[in-house]
């Protein structure tokens, strides 16, 4: 077991270094071909000064030279200076933002388990019954409701209507509420639904039937014999989950004020800030791919049964 799954690591990481390639290369091109540069701003510059500028970084050099200079400079782990915050290092802003960023999905991510486990074990222990059809009502709204309208719901009703918490910021606990809560109920509309999903087909396996028929207790069931099978489905679902719960917060941050390194991806996608959008994106890459092998991992612990192929 310890050599398949030292195998299956070792696999997993080479296969990831011709993606991280792919999504280097394509991010490079594309924020090059996009309109407008990051020194193109609304105040005019000399074209003197602005051909300094572009000859300062390599930007006077053919399209393929650049990529070239780029690509050696990402092999030494350089990602590069930021056009528009200068004096910073893209590393540095991302060393910088990104706890901001880790801390939201954290509390988001407790909340989405906090509340979809419960709901889901519950419908799936309550099949076809009022506390069944209300928590997955509720599941299928969150589902289909996005948190770019989530968020400015719940501050419309817990910040200006009731006055809660705040509605932007980063500097108490009571601005980290109402952005996890709405990253949080998106994710737990779906653990809630995987866990019913998952907890009704291992509580018709024929092993829970003799357990029940031995007068094993219901909590017995639950939590010693059907749950570590049940939750497979949403350990599948966390890897993806997490990294979006991360990655996806650029709208929250945006419209929270969070200080985080999605509102510096976006506004570097804005400025056209060549080497941040570059480094973000590389470094999202870097974290789903890093996610998703651990969720791989715990899979196989679980469930030693499972091949890693």
């Amino acid at each position: 077991m310890q050599t398949s799954l030292s195998r299956f690591i070792l696999v997993r990481l080479l296969q990831a270094l011709p993606v991280l390639f792919i999504i280097a290369t394509l991010t490079f091109f594309m924020v090059r071909l996009a309109p407008g540069g990051p020194f193109s701003g609304e105040k005019k510059i000399p074209k003197e000064i602005q051909a300094n500028i572009e000859a300062h970084y390599g930007f006077d050099k053919p399209l393929h030279v650049q990529y070239v200079r780029y690509m050696g400079h990402l092999l030494r782990g350089d990602l590069g200076p930021s056009f528009k915050y200068v004096g910073w290092d893209v590393a540095e802003l991302i060393r910088r933002s990104f706890p901001v960023s880790l801390q939201l999905g954290v509390f988001a991510l407790l909340i989405a388990l906090g509340l979809g486990l419960p709901a889901g074990i519950i419908a799936a222990l309550h099949k076809n019954t009022a506390a069944d059809y209300v928590p997955m009502g509720m599941a299928m709204v969150g589902i289909c409701l996005p948190t770019f309208v989530m968020g400015p719901l719940l501050i419309l009703l817990f910040s200006s209507g009731l006055g809660w918490f705040s509605p932007m910021g980063w500097y108490s606990w009571r601005d980290l509420v109402l952005p996890s809560l709405t990253l949080g109920l998106y994710y737990a509309a779906y653990i809630a639904r995987l866990t019913r999903g998952g907890m009704l087909e291992v509580l018709s396996q024929d092993y829970i039937r003799t357990a029940r028929a031995k007068g094993a207790s219901t909590s017995r069931l639950v939590f010693v014999h059907a749950l570590r099978g049940a939750l497979q489905p949403v350990i599948t679902f966390l890897g993806p989950a997490m990294a979006g719960l991360i990655s996806g917060s650029f709208i929250i941050e945006t419209i929270f004020f969070i200080p985080g390194l999605g509102r510096f991806f976006v506004n570097a996608a804005f400025n056209r800030d060549y080497t941040m959008v570059i480094g973000t994106v590389l470094f999202y890459a870097v974290l789903i791919l890093a996610l998703n092998l651990i969720v791989d991992i715990v899979q196989a612990v679980l469930n030693p049964k499972s091949r890693l192929e």
